[in-house]
């Protein structure tokens, strides 16, 4: 029951302001998203995008090749806090390399 429970965790994405209202309760979790890409960006080493659905927009960190802006994806990963300032922070979810 519990695997048949996770597998349809990835069946179903996570609206992404339900991850950004509880971070705490999603972190290090693995979740999946699904949205449009509105930014890529590639510094040095560094590679994320920004996906945003109709409940908000969260960065992804990748090693893949990078999504182009405007497309449609379906993203699994981890979600961990990225820094903490204060009342602000950065949540981001982890690209799980594994996954097609």
């Amino acid at each position: 029951m519990v695997l048949g429970l996770a597998a349809c965790s990835s069946l179903f994405p996570t609206p992404i302001a339900k991850l950004l209202e509880d971070p705490r309760g999603y972190e290090g979790k693995q979740v999946t998203i699904s949205g449009e890409v509105v930014e890529s960006v590639s510094i040095l080493l560094l590679k994320y995008f920004i996906v945003r659905d109709d409940t908000g927009e969260i960065t992804v960190i990748t090693q893949r090749p990078l999504p182009r802006k405007g497309e449609k994806i379906k993203v699994h990963g981890r979600i961990e806090e990225a820094f903490s300032l204060g009342d602000q922070q950065l949540i981001v979810l982890i690209e799980d390399p594994r996954e097609p």
